[in-house]
């Protein structure tokens, strides 16, 4: 069969995988996924519920047992053959998904040009970023759907109500 291109990827990986195998080796079956979308723009949507789905279960979950998954988009060249997705477009979601937070969704900056003012999220630019065996840096999103976990663990930590002071680890610049 002849390889086909198209667009889109969206890999996603379960954090803390490791440790889910560990308690539950029967009742754990994968580490991630890999999906392709049509629409860039379905694919964040896909990424935000996906997000908002696991935090609505983690609430009712143990603690130990939650599970968290990190998300890449990219909007990108892919290469379907064997029924099964490669390419440059992929390999650079999977680095964005290895840079999300646990829960967290990361994006690179051809998805957000495409997804903004179409999806109802938040997008935090993050800056470029040099990717692991990516030749170039690249620009770098963060998604938020403004789930409530989210504004849960903002209002986790209030701000004093007294003057603080975060002291950092001083740099001797005169060498004595």
């Amino acid at each position: 069969m002849a390889s086909v291109r198209r667009l889109a990827a969206i890999p996603a990986d379960l954090a803390g995988f490791s440790r889910l195998l560990g308690m539950d080796e029967e009742g754990t079956h994968g580490d991630g996924y890999l999906a392709e979308f049509a629409s860039v723009v379905d694919a964040v949507r896909c990424a935000i519920e996906v997000q908002r789905g696991m935090t609505e279960r983690n609430a009712s979950t143990a603690e130990d047992s939650r599970i968290a998954f990190r998300v890449g988009v990219n909007l990108g060249d892919i290469i379907v053959e064997d029924n099964d997705i490669h390419g440059d477009g992929v390999n650079i979601a999977a680095r964005l998904e290895a840079i999300a937070e646990p829960g967290g969704s990361c994006m690179s900056e051809d998805a957000y040009r495409q997804v903004r003012g179409k999806v109802d999220a938040e997008f935090s630019d993050i800056c470029q970023r040099d990717l692991k065996n990516i030749a170039r840096p690249l620009g770098v999103y963060r998604v938020s759907s403004g789930s409530p976990a989210a504004t849960t663990m903002a209002a986790a930590l209030p701000l004093p109500d007294k003057p603080s002071i975060a002291v950092l680890p001083f740099a001797n610049m005169s060498g004595d």
